[in-house]
């Protein structure tokens, strides 16, 4: 398996398939990507990810924008499956799941994680900007239904707006048999003003949780999350911000939409872009520059920071 500089193994592609969504989330970082035109087409993400594979990369996450939104979606996972990857998974606002559901499982998407804040009808229109609350909880259920398991609800924590679902989203988790997957806001460049208004430490949240919990147990190749265990279920946490083990412990690479590799979430000064080397009918240099991309990669948060 190919690493880094630093020594960390590249295990994981994370797809962005599209900067277009249905939704208009508040606090929306289109995983870090520009504002692009350009979308790849299902050939070139095939492509990408055959030379991923033959770099012993073993798991696939497709994302957005809203991946759902690709009407060639279900044709892109049969494709990527092909490849015998590990695990593919898919993340997803849910508002078009409950018709995608079972295609995409027989397709062969693994499992799905599934962005939900609120289970109030109105918290999450003025998270999202839509009424579409009832629609992503049917989408959940046909996901479960389906077999995409496990299904994890993405609950990003937004100060003064729903700090105190907590609990509601993990007992709505519990009882469909779902992973609550608390996330922490990110920032991703210096003018994000949602950042200021909105982010909260999860240090109070996540005390609460290990006084209520049976087990805990630390993903140690998952950027070093700790998954919680009460009363039979789970809550995973995501703390990216100023923090060096999230960093070392990375073993992502991500593509944008326009087919640049992005070595790491908070950057957009370090992009390789594969798309003259799509043009080429070998896949030669596809591979240098994935080699380059690897290269590129250093700690966002830690001493190693901008190591270039």
């Amino acid at each position: 398996m190919i690493k880094d500089r630093f020594g960390r193994p590249i295990k994981s592609l994370r797809i962005s398939v599209t900067r277009r969504c249905n939704l208009n989330c508040i606090y929306c970082h289109k995983e870090g990507t520009l504002p692009t035109n350009y979308e790849m087409s299902k050939e070139e993400i095939y492509r990408i990810c055959k030379v991923a594979k033959e770099f012993d990369i073993n798991k696939v996450k497709i994302t957005g924008g809203e991946p759902l939104i690709r009407k060639d979606i279900v044709e892109i996972i049969s494709a990527l499956n092909s490849l015998n990857f590990k695990d593919i998974s898919m993340t997803t606002n849910g508002v078009y799941l409950k018709n995608y559901a079972y295609k995409l499982k027989k397709a062969g998407l693994d499992r799905i994680n599934v962005s939900l804040d609120s289970l109030k009808n109105h918290i999450y229109k003025s998270i999202t900007g839509k009424d579409f609350l009832d629609k992503v909880k049917e989408g959940i259920s046909k996901a479960i239904e389906a077999g995409l398991h496990p299904v994890k609800i993405n609950m990003l924590i937004l100060k003064d707006i729903n700090e105190n679902e907590v609990w509601d989203l993990f007992e709505f988790c519990k009882e469909h048999g779902a992973i609550l997957q608390i996330i922490e806001l990110v920032k991703i460049d210096d003018n994000s003003d949602y950042f200021e208004k909105y982010y909260k430490s999860l240090d109070s949240i996540e005390e609460e949780i290990r006084k209520k919990a049976e087990k805990v147990m630390e993903r140690k190749f998952m950027h070093g999350r700790k998954k919680y265990f009460i009363d039979g279920s789970e809550i995973e946490i995501v703390r990216p911000m100023d923090n060096s083990v999230f960093c070392a412990n990375c073993t992502r690479l991500r593509i944008t939409p326009d087919a640049k590799i992005k070595p790491c979430l908070l950057r957009n000064d370090n992009l390789v872009d594969l798309k003259p080397a799509l043009k080429c009918k070998s896949n030669y240099m596809l591979k240098k520059l994935f080699i380059e991309a690897i290269h590129r990669r250093s700690p966002y948060f830690g001493k190693y920071k901008y190591v270039v």
